[in-house]
């Protein structure tokens, strides 16, 4: 128990280093001849239930014989990944061979056998690190339909070194001992040391899978999706600007006429609810909480993206998400100010609630959601179940950074551009909303909004999805690029068309129902993970089935916030410009 707790003080120590290094490795991977080389081991899980892992020697392995070892640092992201590392025992030193030796020996009780036996039979896995490459090999195999169970005892290392650097690690699993009672089992290594001319920059390229990621589909459909962005702006700004032109022809008119022609004349559409459309949206206090919070979704979704295409943040453990936590902790103004100004535009009085809502909304959620899963690994005993010391750490990083710099940038937001310049005025009494057919209702623009934008992102989830729930490394983070420009260009298009259908049938609820259509994508994305689950995996089990639609929510919650910023944002500066071109007062 002391050991449990240490180890969270430990992780907590994480949040002073976090701000200062991202990447945080156990030396510089450079080594002198006969220098020691750590070997840690993981995890162990089930092959098909990749986020389903444990603690490596929660089975019945043994440690090599030696002791000590140098420092190691572990990140929160590694933390929060469920990287369980722990000193093999066994002696590596730089360049220099080790002939096969034994290292332990395991008698078999029942117990042992059993854990054996149940690991051999459900396709267990193990992971290993040396200097910070990964090596994968498996516990055992199975014949005669499972009645005869083996399992590996001798691990063999082949070490590819480029003068003083580690670059190619290689791991050939050996010798395959029977399972029975009482038997007696001997776990044997062996090291060999090779020249290699592979760049250290280039070590993690074996991990890659080109065939998978580059594969003419996946050009095809980011070809595809950039066709349709052409194709729809060009259809929104040729026929919303064809029909804006007929409607400013029409209203210009009004300056020749009397006053008795303008009451018989025959207005209709969108300039008929002028007077309403700038009217505060219904719970704005709410609204622009979401609003703030996707904005700094949106701001960390784009710096993440950036970072991992200049820094290759895949070759580090854990340092995609530390980074992920730290630009949203950095980013924490942003959601204040935009937050914070939109809620003073609509008349907001309690602006402090409102900060405390933004700055909490979607830590909260994520807190909430992970909580649940974590009962459930701490049941399991998985190496998933966050550390307590972890909590501590998140939870100082949104009171004492993410609260202080939301406060900070609501402020700003408040003073600087939190003052109502709206080009029309605003009805002290509501128009009534005109009975409409039933396809211009709020409900149904909302379904239909987010189809166009999932049809243009549906290809890369596909890869997105495997690359996290099974064994792919993803790393084509220009292409997610190209494919975040790309969905923002069709969100902002096609909620600007659901908004000017909505206002033409004289409904001026416009706020809500941007963010909303735009938003379901989110829907359509968490809809196609069930297929993905049923359909093109092999997950089984309680626990991985509630990680896996537990993350899939709050990853479609995200990009539903995401989306639903960018419609509102753009049909924002639409509603604005089409009202201010006309006169109407």
């Amino acid at each position: 128990m002391d050991t449990y707790y240490w180890r969270g003080f430990l992780r907590f120590c994480v949040l002073i280093s976090l701000f200062s290094h991202i990447k945080a490795d156990e030396h510089d991977h450079k080594y002198e001849d006969n220098e020691e080389v750590v070997l840690w081991m993981n995890t162990v899980g089930p092959y098909h239930n990749r986020q389903e892992t444990y603690a490596y020697f929660s089975l019945p392995f043994c440690q090599g014989p030696k002791q000590s070892i140098s420092h190691y640092h572990e990140t929160l992201g590694e933390a929060l990944q469920g990287v369980e590392l722990e000193f093999s025992g066994l002696q590596i030193d730089f360049k220099a061979p080790v002939a096969k030796t034994e290292y332990c020996q395991v008698q078999l009780t029942d117990e042992k056998l059993k854990a054996f036996m149940y690991a051999v039979k459900n396709h267990y896995w193990y992971q290993m690190y040396l200097d910070d490459l990964p090596i994968w090999g498996i516990v055992g195999e199975m014949e005669n339909e499972g009645n005869d169970l083996y399992v590996w005892t001798h691990k063999k290392f082949e070490v590819g070194h480029n003068q003083n650097q580690i670059v190619d690690v290689n791991l050939t699993s050996e010798n395959r001992v029977k399972l029975e009672p009482n038997a007696k089992i001997a776990f044997t290594y062996e090291v060999i040391w090779k020249t290699s001319d592979v760049k250290f920059e280039d070590r993690f390229d074996k991990y890659l899978d080109p065939n998978f990621f580059q594969h003419r589909i996946h050009w095809f459909s980011i070809f595809n999706s950039f066709m349709m962005v052409i194709f729809l702006v060009g259809l929104v700004t040729m026929i919303l600007m064809r029909t804006l032109r007929k409607d400013y022809a029409r209203y210009s008119k009004e300056d020749d006429i009397d006053d008795m022609e303008r009451d018989l004349g025959d207005e209709y559409g969108w300039k008929q609810v002028h007077g309403d459309v700038f009217r505060p949206s219904s719970h704005p206090l709410l609204f622009s909480a979401l609003i703030g919070t996707g904005h700094q979704v949106c701001t960390v979704t784009l710096a993440v993206i950036c970072f991992a295409i200049l820094g290759d943040l895949y070759t580090e453990r854990g340092s995609l998400l530390s980074t992920a936590i730290f630009v949203y902790a950095a980013t924490a103004p942003v959601n204040g100010y935009f937050g914070g100004s939109l809620y003073s535009k609509m008349g907001g009085k309690i602006w402090i609630r409102q900060m405390l809502v933004s700055a909490f909304l979607l830590p909260f959620l994520v807190c909430g959601t992970v909580f649940m899963i974590n009962f459930i690994a701490i049941y399991y005993h998985a190496s998933r179940a966050i550390p307590f010391g972890t909590m501590v750490a998140l939870s100082c990083i949104c009171i004492f950074v993410i609260l202080p710099l939301t406060l900070v940038g609501t402020v700003l937001g408040r003073n600087l551009s939190g003052t109502p310049d709206y080009p029309c005025r605003v009805n002290a009494v509501p128009r009534p909303i005109p009975e409409k057919k039933w396809f211009m209702e709020p409900l149904v623009i909302i379904f239909l909004g987010g189809i166009l934008p999932f049809g243009s992102i549906f290809i890369e989830m596909y890869f997105i999805f495997t690359s996290f729930w099974a064994y792919k490394i993803y790393y084509v983070y220009g292409f997610m690029l190209l494919v975040f420009v790309i969905l923002s260009i069709v969100t902002v298009c096609v909620t600007i068309v659901c908004t000017y259908f909505l206002l033409n049938a004289e409904d001026y609820r416009w706020q809500w129902t941007s963010f909303l259509a735009a938003g379901s994508t989110s829907v359509y994305v968490y809809l196609y993970s069930f297929y993905y689950f049923f359909f093109k995996t092999k997950m089984f089990g309680l626990f991985q089935t509630m990680f896996y639609f537990g993350y899939m929510a709050l990853f479609s919650l995200c990009l539903g916030l995401m989306c639903g910023t960018l419609g509102y944002v753009g049909t924002s500066l639409f509603v604005r410009k089409i009202y201010s071109t006309v006169k109407i007062d």
